[in-house]
């Protein structure tokens, strides 16, 4: 397995997001916002924005939990269902990898706010050689 870079920094740290479990076993992440006047939309609710980048986040750290040493991902495509509106408290988002192929993982996402579904996102990424960096 590649060890994941970066879990609770760069643009994750940018939007306050958390990264509070990573479960390499059940190949499956939890991650966090505490929902803030700046992730709020003109309307005074969650932007969508936010929580399609919790979804990509924590997908992208349960893929992690699969990858074989040498192997890397992308983002292939995400698509997202918007439920409910949140204007406040913590939103939760997990995420599992729902299958492995050789060179597609496909995953799911539940975003919840005080226990109740506001989103639930599908996506793909793709597993390729990981390039060295200097």
């Amino acid at each position: 397995m590649t060890k994941p870079v970066n879990l609770d920094g760069g643009f994750g740290a940018l939007i306050g997001l958390d990264m509070v479990e990573f479960d390499q076993p059940g190949a499956r992440s939890v991650c966090r916002i505490a929902v803030a006047d700046q992730h709020l939309n003109p309307h005074g609710v969650l932007h969508g924005g936010a929580m399609y980048s919790m979804a990509d986040q924590g997908m992208g750290a349960a893929v992690y939990c699969v990858l074989a040493e040498g192997e890397s991902c992308a983002t292939i495509e995400i698509k997202i269902v918007y439920l409910a509106a949140v204007r406040d408290g913590v939103v939760e988002c997990e995420s599992r990898v729902i299958n492995r192929g050789r060179r597609v993982i496909t995953l799911e996402s539940e975003i919840r706010n005080a226990g109740r579904l506001v989103a639930k996102a599908l996506g793909t990424y793709a597993v390729f050689p990981a390039t060295v960096r200097d």
